[in-house]
C-alpha cells in the first residue's frame, strides 16, 4: 500500500552549506546535530514527505537527510529530489549519474518523486527520465520551474512512452501567483497533477519575523532579495497576523493554509522543531473565501515582485 501523501511537504533547502546551500541562500549553518530533533518531530507529526535536491549545498542537504533516513523504514517516507541541468556533466548518462549520487547520499534504491529542476532544454532532458521511470528507480516524475508550454511538451514526450508528469513544482505565494495566472494550476487540476508550491513563505518574509527594524541577514540571497521591500510587505504581514489571531495561528500558518486552500501542496522549509509543529497545525486551518480574497488583494497591492535569479515569469 502506498503511503498517504501529507497536505504539506517539508523542505531541506536550508540544510547544510556550500553552493546554493543554507549558508549562501539563508545565512544558516545547520547540520545533523541541529536538525535531528527537527526530523524526529516531523516523523512524530506524520509529516513524511521531504523535498531536497542534489544542488542544495552541493549535496549536503541530501546527505544530512539521508543520515536520518537510515534510521526509519523507507516505506514510511516519501522522498522528493531533483536533477539540476545547470550542474549536469557532459556525459550521455548525466541524469543517471546525478540520480546515482542522490540515491547514495539518501541511502535509498529509489526516489519517490524525481524532478527536472529547471527546464533548460525540455527536448534534451525529458527523454532521460524515461529509462529511470521504467527501471523503477523513480516512482513518479515531476518538473519544476517549467512554463505551461514546457509542462505540456514534457507530458507529450513522456506520453509516447506510456508515462506522465505526476507533479509540478513552482514558486507560488501571496506575492508570486504567476503560475495561477498562467493557467498552470488549472492545467494541473484538470490532469490530476499535484502542484507543489515552493517559497510559500518567501523564505521567511511572510512569517512576521522580519521587518525594517529586524531585516534578513545581509550578504545572503534572501537578504538581498527581500530587505529592500520589507516596508511594502507590511500591510500583508499585518493582515496575516490579524487573520492568525482568529485561528490562534502565526502569519506563517495562515500563508500556508492559503496555499492549501488554493489546491496546492506547499513545501515549508524547516530548521526548528517549532516550525514543524506549526506546519502540521496549519494543515488543519480552513480559511474563508473572503479571507483568501483579501489576502490576495493585499499581496497584489504590495507591488512586490519576488522573482528570483533562477526563475522566469510563467
Amino acid at each position: 500500500m502506498d503511503i498517504k501523501t501529507p497536505k504539506i511537504a517539508l523542505g531541506a533547502w536550508s540544510w547544510g552549506a556550500g553552493a546554493a546551500g543554507g549558508d549562501q541562500v539563508f545565512g544558516n549553518h545547520l547540520f545533523e546535530s541541529d536538525l535531528q530533533p527537527v526530523f524526529n518531530k516531523a516523523m512524530e507529526c506524520g509529516l513524511t514527505l521531504w523535498d531536497t535536491a542534489a544542488v542544495y549545498g552541493e549535496g549536503s542537504s541530501e546527505r544530512i537527510l539521508g543520515t536520518f533516513l537510515k534510521d526509519v523504514r523507507r516505506e514510511d517516507m516519501i522522498i522528493s529530489t531533483k536533477f539540476t541541468p545547470q550542474i549536469a556533466s557532459d556525459s550521455e548518462t548525466a541524469m543517471q549519474d546525478m540520480l546515482n549520487g542522490s540515491k547514495e547520499r539518501l541511502h535509498t534504491d529509489f526516489i519517490d518523486v524525481y524532478w527536472i529542476h529547471n527546464p533548460m532544454n525540455v527536448e534534451k532532458w525529458t527523454p532521460d527520465l524515461i529509462p529511470l521511470a521504467k527501471s523503477r528507480q523513480i516512482k513518479s516524475i515531476g518538473v519544476s520551474n517549467h512554463s505551461l508550454i514546457e509542462i505540456k511538451r514534457a507530458n507529450e514526450i513522456l506520453a509516447a512512452e506510456g508515462l506522465k508528469i505526476s507533479a509540478v513544482q513552482n514558486h507560488f505565494s501571496l506575492l508570486h501567483r504567476s503560475s495561477e495566472r498562467a493557467g498552470i494550476l488549472d492545467y494541473c487540476k484538470e490532469m490530476g497533477i499535484t502542484f507543489y508550491a515552493y517559497m510559500v513563505l518567501e523564505q521567511g518574509a511572510l512569517t512576521g519575523k522580519y521587518n525594517k527594524e529586524h531585516p534578513f541577514p545581509t550578504g545572503t540571497g534572501r537578504g538581498d532579495s527581500y530587505n529592500p521591500h520589507l516596508a511594502e510587505m507590511e500591510a500583508l504581514v499585518a493582515e496575516l497576523k490579524k487573520v492568525g489571531e482568529k485561528y490562534n495561528a502565526s502569519p506563517a500558518q495562515i500563508a500556508t493554509a492559503w496555499a492549501i486552500a488554493k489546491g496546492t501542496l506547499p513545501i515549508i522549509g524547516v530548521t526548528k522543531v517549532k516550525q514543524v509543529e506549526e506546519a502540521a497545525a496549519s494543515a488543519r486551518i480552513t480559511l474563508t473565501v473572503d479571507e483568501i480574497d483579501h489576502l490576495e488583494k493585499l499581496g497584489d497591492e504590495s507591488g512586490v515582485h519576488t522573482l528570483r535569479e533562477w526563475e522566469k515569469e510563467m
